[in-house]
């Protein structure tokens, strides 16, 4: 069994349900729930599940691992309060529950695992390994990681082995009916065409002005739409490297020795050949040939038809030496004149005779084209080696107070006043705003207060961001009289959606009464299109990915209507679909029949998993859990 777990590991289909496997793992507890919670006393066992316990030291151990992980995530420290949010410590529960179970029917079966598999798993390991073999240094970086010592590890492998034995028990030999791949592929693959009528804005006809009380009202009913979200404003100042960078300070010298360094390989094209090739199954035939041809017996374009080799074989195209598969055809080629034939060459593919018929010349732009381009690159450069100076200088003025704008003068540094941003990044105009620090800068902004000395926000191009919050205004909600041109353009744009609505049903009601789509169309002086080969989840200009989702919902030759945008709507009939025949042998149906097969072995496991649950009863002393933890949650 151990040596079928190992082979189907190696799988494709194996590495997928191994993923599904670890997924079930950390959710099992949200799922299935616990009940029989021990009460009272303070316990040093969180769990139990038939005989097999966790106690708080490995409940606290595998909390802590699981914290440390999520922080390097988020490559920030997270606190026990937002691993609480995440549901950190409810997915540590049931993942220590749901191995549990399975250490406890591992035992009931007298499931052992060797002191020579878990070594090899350990060795064999690609997280180990190194120039193709194990790697102690990696192995212990990553203990040291984790938090775990050798002997923990060691025993942490063991058990997996011995889950990973009874799991495979269940799901082995799971293949997935050809039925329901085909059902698959067919879902997948389907192709549909139709027939449609757009229907124009102008179809609605004219729309009169609101009343005052029908806008009122239909304002009233979306106030929320409107409402103003929080804004704040502040002062920043932008150390980045294109901020202080200055291209034209760059010698001469300097730009053209850069250009002499990467012309070639940056602002140049190689020189490419066009390389004919004829394949022979061995030396000896290519040599054969290669002889007729220098007597003049054949010619090289005879010679391949005699051959049998097709166009595609004999012509590799217009290639740079990089782009030839075979560096032994390619060292040929580029060794070539015109017309001369080499050969024979042994290349990867067995032997050949090969002939250059055409070279374009490797070509470089000149350095007067690019110079802008190196200029600006090194003044980069430089201005990143500027930086960590101007940072620690500048932090010194601001543990002085210096107000921003007296630093950016002195430092030369750019400032700008943000008169007002919400939370998406968006200005007081709903414009989106293009910040130095992105979304970094952007929260820090919204976890700021006015008067708070921030620390400066780093950026991805290496460069710093200093702000002072100076005006909060709080989310409100907006008069009528403060958005009334955008209120009374929403309620017409939804009178035109009811009246094209209306209309779009109208027609849909004669095409089943037996009216053709055309006679509509000559009716209203509106085009009747065809959509060819629409597919599930794509859209199809003009229609939306919504409207062709409504023509895969609709029967076979059926008409019914969707939306296309606030205010244009399509009528159509479907007129046909198509699927290609599912072929089991080729790579698609390999990932149609793992992915079902993946589902399917889901679906066994949870239902293996909460039969064990239910047989051998699973307690939880939540009191000891949350001591455990560090807290109530």
């Amino acid at each position: 069994m151990l040596q079928n777990l190992r082979n189907t590991g190696k799988t494709w289909v194996g590495k997928v349900l191994a993923a599904v496997l670890f997924t079930l793992l950390i959710l099992s507890f949200a799922v299935w729930g616990i009940g029989d919670i021990f009460r009272g006393g303070a316990s040093q066992t969180v769990a139990q599940v038939g005989e097999t316990r966790i106690d708080a030291g490995q409940a606290r151990d595998a909390y802590t691992r699981e914290l440390r992980q999520l922080s390097a995530q988020f490559g920030t420290v997270i606190t026990p309060e937002q691993a609480r949010m995440f549901g950190l410590d409810r997915q540590v529960l049931g993942r220590l529950v749901t191995e549990a179970v399975l250490d406890e029917r591992a035992r009931q079966l007298g499931l052992r695992v060797g002191e020579t598999l878990v070594a090899r798993s350990i060795v064999e390991d690609p997280s180990f390994q190194a120039n193709g073999s194990f790697d102690r240094n990696a192995f212990q970086r990553y203990l040291s990681f984790v938090g775990l010592s050798e002997q923990g590890f060691v025993a942490q492998q063991r058990a997996q082995l011995a889950r990973s034995q009874v799991v495979d028990a269940v799901i082995a030999e799971i293949d997935a009916p050809i039925a329901a791949q085909e059902a698959v592929h067919r879902y997948g693959a389907e192709r549909r065409t139709a027939r449609y009528l757009l229907l124009p804005e102008t179809l609605a006809g004219e729309v009169a002005p609101p009343e005052e009380a029908a806008l009122e009202a239909f304002f009233a009913e979306r106030r929320s739409q409107w409402r103003a979200p929080e804004y704040r404003a502040f002062e920043m100042i932008a150390l980045t490297p294109e901020a202080i960078a200055d291209p034209a300070a760059i010698a001469d010298a300097a730009a053209r020795q850069r250009y002499q360094q990467v012309a070639e390989t940056r602002f140049g094209s190689p020189e490419r050949r066009r390389v004919q090739r004829i394949p022979f199954a061995n030396a000896a035939d290519a040599a054969a040939a290669q002889a007729r041809l220098a007597s003049q017996e054949t010619s090289f374009e005879a010679l391949a038809v005699e051959r049998g080799v097709t166009d595609d074989v004999l012509d590799l195209g217009l290639l740079s030496r990089g782009e030839i598969v075979d560096p032994a055809i390619a060292e040929a080629a580029f060794a070539l004149d015109i017309g001369p034939v080499a050969g024979p060459v042994e290349g990867r593919f067995g032997s050949a005779l090969v002939r250059v018929t055409e070279i374009q010349p490797a070509v470089v732009r000149p350095f007067e084209e690019v110079e802008a381009e190196i200029r600006a690159e090194i003044a980069r450069e430089e201005a990143q080696a500027r930086i960590r100076t101007l940072y620690d200088a500048i932090e010194d003025q601001r543990a002085g107070a210096r107000p921003l704008t007296e630093i950016a003068s002195e430092f030369g540094v750019p400032f700008a006043r943000i008169e007002g941003v919400d939370r998406q990044g968006r200005g007081l105009a709903g414009q989106p705003l293009d910040l130095p620090g992105g979304n970094d800068l952007l929260g820090a902004v919204f976890e700021s207060d006015i008067g708070v000395d921030d620390r400066a926000v780093r950026t991805e191009e290496g460069g710093y961001v200093w702000f002072a919050l100076t005006d909060i205004a709080p989310a409100r909600e907006r008069s009528l009289d403060e958005v009334r041109e955008e209120v009374v353009a929403a309620w017409r744009a939804d009178q035109v959606a009811q009246r094209l609505d209306e209309i779009a049903r109208g027609f849909v009601q004669r095409i089943e009464a037996g009216e053709s789509l055309e006679a509509i169309g000559a009716e209203t002086g509106l085009q009747v299109a065809a959509a060819q080969g629409l597919a599930r989840g794509q859209a199809a200009a003009p229609l939306p990915e919504t409207a062709v989702a409504r023509v895969f919902a609709a029967p076979i030759g059926s008409a019914a209507t969707a939306p296309v945008d606030a205010t244009r709507r399509v009528v159509f009939v479907v007129d046909g679909a198509s699927a290609p025949p599912f072929l089991t042998t080729t790579p698609q149906a390999e990932m149609i029949g793992a992915r079902v097969a993946a589902e399917l072995a889901q679906d066994i496991i949870e239902q293996y998993l909460a039969a064990l649950q239910a047989e051998m009863g699973v307690r939880i002393d939540e009191e000891a859990f949350r001591a455990a933890v560090g807290g109530a949650f």
